[in-house]
C-alpha cells in the first residue's frame, strides 16, 4: 500500500464523490453535486410568503468552476428566484408573484398570487453520469382551489471536458377545472415587450450589460421577442472578472417552436423562453400542455460560435432524454400528459 493511501485511510477522511451526486434534504430541497462540489440546489418546498407565489426554484446555480450564475429574491422583484417555472397570467390567477398586469389598469396587486405545491417524487435516480428526478405538483390559487396538476422532470448531465453541465427541464400540466383556462402574459394584456412567463432565469447583478446570442444574431435588449431555437447569455462576475455563459434551448417538439424569447440585459439580466409572449394559449377542461427545455451552464465567455456549440450540446441532451423515454417508457414526472389539446 502506498504512503498516500495509508495516510488517507489512517486519517479517516472521506474522499469526494466522483461525477454527479445528489443530497436530499428531506422535506426541503435536493442538492446536485459534481466531484463533491455543489452545482445547484432545487428547493421544492419553499418558505415564501403568498405574495411571492411560492413555487419550486433552482438557486444557487453554479458553473463547474464554482461561479454563481443566479440571483435570489432581488429587492426590485422579490418573486424572482434563480430559475423557476413562473406564469404571470393564468386566467385571473398569477403563478409568478407580485402584481398582475391588467389591460385597463396596468399593474395591480390583487389577491391572486397562487402557489405551485410539491406533492411527491416519483423518481430520484442517480449515477455518476446522470441524475433524473420525477416530481408531481399541483397549482393552487390564493383562495385554495386546485386548478392544475403537473408532472415535472429534471435530468442533469455533466461534460467536464467542455466546462459545462446541462439540465433538461420537462413539464406537463393538466387543467383540473371545469372551464377552459387561458395562458398569457402582460403583453397579451397590452403591455409591449413584456411577454414573460415560462422557465424564467434571473442572473447575478454583475451580469447587467451582458451579451445575448441567438441563431445568427447577437445583441442585448434588442433581442426581445426574437424567435430562435436557442438563446445564450454571457455575463461577467465581480471580484474575479471571470465570465460564464448560460444557453437555453427550446425543444423542437414544443408547441410553437421556435419560441419567442424574453431577454433583458440593461436593467438586469434575465432570460425566458416565452411560449405565451404575445399570443394567448387556452387549455380546455381536462386538457394538457407540455414543454421541454435544456439549460446549459458553462464557464467562460464562449462568444457567438461557442454559444452555438453549447446549444448543440443542449439539443443533444434533449434528444438523449427523449430516446431514454422511448426505450423505457415515460419517466415518471416527465410524460407529455393526456387530455384535450390546447389552442
Amino acid at each position: 500500500m502506498s504512503a498516500n493511501t495509508t495516510a488517507t485511510t489512517a486519517g479517516g477522511g472521506e474522499p469526494a464523490g466522483i461525477g454527479l451526486g445528489l443530497v436530499h434534504e428531506q422535506g426541503r430541497s435536493l442538492r446536485l453535486t459534481h466531484d463533491g462540489n455543489e452545482l445547484v440546489r432545487y428547493v421544492y418546498r419553499p418558505w415564501d410568503v403568498q405574495l411571492e407565489s411560492p413555487r419550486p426554484y433552482l438557486h444557487p446555480i453554479r458553473t463547474l468552476g464554482g461561479d454563481t450564475v443566479s440571483l435570489y429574491r432581488p429587492h426590485d422583484h422579490v418573486w424572482h428566484k434563480g430559475i423557476a417555472w413562473s406564469l404571470p397570467n393564468v386566467g385571473p390567477a398569477n403563478f409568478w408573484g407580485g402584481p398582475t398586469y391588467l389591460r385597463d389598469s396596468g399593474y395591480r396587486q390583487l389577491a391572486n398570487d397562487g402557489s405551485t405545491e410539491h406533492r411527491s417524487f416519483d423518481l430520484i435516480e442517480t449515477s455518476p453520469e446522470r441524475v433524473s428526478i420525477g416530481e408531481r405538483l399541483e397549482w393552487v390559487t390564493e383562495q385554495g382551489e386546485t386548478w392544475f396538476s403537473e408532472r415535472r422532470g429534471l435530468r442533469f448531465t455533466a461534460a467536464p471536458g467542455r466546462g459545462a453541465w446541462t439540465m433538461v427541464f420537462t413539464t406537463s400540466f393538466t387543467n383540473l377545472t371545469e372551464e377552459e383556462v387561458p395562458f398569457g402574459s402582460p403583453t397579451t394584456e397590452g403591455r409591449p415587450n413584456a411577454g414573460y412567463g415560462g422557465l424564467f432565469w434571473r442572473g447575478p447583478r454583475s451580469f447587467s450589460g451582458g451579451r445575448a446570442y441567438t441563431e445568427g444574431r447577437e445583441g442585448d435588449d434588442d433581442l426581445m421577442g426574437t424567435r430562435s431555437p436557442w438563446l445564450a447569455f454571457t455575463g461577467r462576475h465581480d471580484g474575479t472578472d471571470a465570465a460564464s455563459t448560460l444557453t437555453f434551448v427550446d425543444a423542437p417538439d414544443n408547441p410553437g417552436h421556435p419560441v419567442k424569447w424574453f431577454v433583458r440585459s440593461g436593467i438586469f439580466a434575465c432570460v425566458c423562453p416565452a411560449p405565451f409572449f404575445d399570443e394567448v394559449v387556452t387549455v380546455p377542461a381536462g386538457g394538457s400542455l407540455a414543454y421541454r427545455y435544456a439549460v446549459v451552464v458553462a464557464d467562460g465567455d464562449r462568444g457567438a460560435e461557442g454559444a452555438g456549440a453549447l446549444a448543440d450540446l443542449g439539443l443533444g441532451e434533449l434528444a438523449d432524454a427523449a430516446s431514454e423515454r422511448a426505450a423505457t417508457g415515460p419517466v415518471p414526472g416527465a410524460d407529455g400528459g393526456t387530455g384535450g389539446e390546447a389552442r
